[in-house]
């Protein structure tokens, strides 16, 4: 990968903390004076747990109601922790990936769930979710993503056309997660999950800020010593991100994206401005805008609670299973192939 990283360790999760459903700070909320780094930064260093049980979209029912009240917060917890599969919730929304199958290819809105839960001893009623009372994680009155322009459904299903008839042709067609170059829940935005793998880790240095999500090997390691992007033509999985301080919140620009990592269907002049906001001293939240005129007509934002973790330390997360299988996979593909093309000599 062309993009800058380093080699952190990381880990994979296991979600069965035992704490109540807890209420973030309102944005903007300061609980005190923060501490801050040798360089007198904002300290945003630590371990946080990104899981919500916020719907990325708002219920239809609700219209434009941004907020629930006490009472209504209430009842949504109870429901959650009682495993009310009508409750609201946090679904996957990651898709139209790219030539190379984007960051893991997932389908929108299919239910983040990835374990037989009862078998492996997890009790929904002791899961740990983060919430700020919004009814959804997009802010603003209408609280859905805007919909996709036509220009890009009809270049994501030209993707999806190209990735059923030439997935197997070689690898560099084959899915970015099997082969171990980018995890779906690695991939830039953030967005929040129900079940696994939802830790964070934010490492500082002075001039540079690193940000690792445990399922994958790779460390994002932005610039805050005031550098520009990089030149126009330069194209990565991660894209080129430069960051800078606003008071307690690191703001992060991300520009110069390739055409294998599209993000719901993004084009590459995708353009994602994040902001890191210590709002106490166990919280951060966590606010993106996403912005790219080829495939919504406007910008939209998400605002996602971060909590402290527990965790001293993330463990190595080694993705070799996609690498090993790759050759077998493609091996297979050329069978099949040559059993099809026996059967037309006959």
């Amino acid at each position: 990968m062309t993009y800058r990283n380093v080699v952190f360790s990381s880990v994979l999760a296991a979600s069965t903390a035992i704490l109540l459903l807890a209420q973030a700070p309102a944005a903007g909320q300061n609980n005190g004076t923060f501490r801050r780094t040798p360089d007198g930064e904002p300290d945003i260093t630590g371990i946080y747990d990104a899981r919500t049980a916020t719907p990325v979209e708002r219920p239809k029912a609700l219209g434009s109601k941004e907020f629930y009240t006490d009472e209504e917060f209430k009842a949504v917890s109870e429901r959650l922790h009682k495993g009310d599969p009508t409750a609201p919730g946090v679904r996957e929304v990651r898709g139209g990936g790219g030539a190379g199958g984007g960051g893991g290819g997932r389908d929108g809105n299919r239910v983040s769930v990835q374990y037989e839960k009862d078998i492996l001893g997890y009790d929904v009623s002791k899961s740990n979710y983060v919430a700020t009372k919004r009814t959804s994680l997009v802010v603003g009155p209408d609280g859905v993503i805007p919909p996709t322009l036509p220009e890009a459904r009809q270049r994501n299903a030209a993707r999806a056309a190209f990735t059923r008839e030439h997935e197997l042709d070689r690898v560099q067609n084959m899915n970015l997660e099997t082969r171990c170059i980018l995890s779906a829940r690695q991939q830039i935005p953030l967005f929040p999950i129900e079940d696994s793998n939802t830790h964070i880790q934010i490492v500082q240095g002075k001039g540079w800020v690193a940000i690792y999500q445990e399922l994958n090997h790779d460390v994002r390691v932005i610039p805050t010593d005031g550098r520009p992007h990089l030149p126009k033509q330069i194209r990565q999985y991660q894209g080129d991100s430069v960051g800078h301080w606003e008071d307690n919140t690191l703001v992060v620009d991300t520009t110069n994206f390739n055409d294998q990592t599209a993000f719901m269907g993004s084009s590459e002049n995708l353009h994602l401005v994040e902001r890191y906001t210590r709002v106490s001293d166990d919280m951060l939240l966590y606010r993106f805008t996403v912005e790219d005129p080829h495939t919504w007509d406007k910008p939209w934002t998400v605002e996602v609670p971060w909590m402290k973790a527990n965790e001293q330390q993330l463990y190595e997360y080694a993705c070799t299973e996609g690498n090993e299988s790759i050759g077998i996979i493609l091996a297979g593909a050329r069978a099949k192939e040559a059993a099809e093309a026996a059967k037309t000599t006959k």
